[in-house]
């Protein structure tokens, strides 16, 4: 369970989040609301990548804000653009790098990660360089590298966005076989309407938790509603 208990987190003296509680432990957890709303924030304070000024995260029982260990082994997350997260020139290297955190010596990461790449059905981009890699196989890189290390939770911070439409379908079928539990930030509610639950935020708050049947077209309504309402 990803257990987040009275929240706050600010950001240059202005609040993201003042008393935020949740409790995640669906199979399938989607996250929508409008830019500014929290939403990656609280994805990377999940991961432990940021840490709040008052309350506590906790997932699978790990605070993942103060053991780095534990929260490598419990929760990975796929940035939005896989440039701010792809660090070495190579694949091989990059998926080793986060088996070498979790303490495998240097030959036995980059077994693993051949291992792990060939279960991805890529064995033959080991030595290929990152940057020749297409944004959607950059993608593909990073999650191997997460899924790799075995965590408990995969969070995807918008996987969707500047993908055509075959490598969005490619990845909402990878996101849908993954046998780790699953938090999806998106703006594109079409992509989660199978999801087991869906939450909306707004200016650091819930504005509507629950079935996607329910919350989704809320919030489409809603969002249609902004759009009239606003000056062109």
């Amino acid at each position: 369970m990803i257990e987040i208990e009275d929240i706050v987190f600010r950001r240059d003296g202005a609040p993201v989040f003042d008393g935020l509680r949740l409790r995640l432990d669906a199979p399938r957890v989607a996250i929508v609301g409008r830019n500014g709303s929290g939403k990656s924030t609280l994805l990377r304070l999940i991961a432990g990548l940021a840490e709040p000024q008052a309350g506590q995260v906790r997932v699978g029982g790990v605070k993942v804000a103060k053991d780095r260990a534990g929260a490598l082994a419990t929760v990975g997350i796929l940035f939005q653009n896989p440039d701010h997260q792809i660090i070495f020139p190579t694949v091989i290297e990059e998926i080793a790098f986060g088996l070498e955190q979790q303490g495998h010596p240097r030959d036995e990461a980059r077994r693993l990660a051949g291992a792990a790449l060939a279960r991805a059905g890529h064995p033959d981009w080991a030595e290929r360089l990152c940057h020749t890699l297409s944004q959607g196989q950059r993608q593909m890189v990073c999650l191997t590298a997460i899924l790799a290390m075995e965590p408990r939770w995969i969070l995807f911070d918008e996987p969707f966005n500047s993908l055509d439409i075959p490598s969005i379908l490619r990845t909402e079928a990878r996101i849908a076989a993954l046998a780790q539990k699953v938090v999806t930030v998106t703006h594109d509610p079409a992509r989660v309407r199978d999801y087991d639950r869906v939450i909306w935020l707004e200016q650091g708050a819930v504005a509507a938790d629950g079935a996607p049947g329910e919350v989704l077209p809320a919030y489409v309504a809603a969002m249609e509603r902004l759009a009239r309402e606003a000056p062109c």
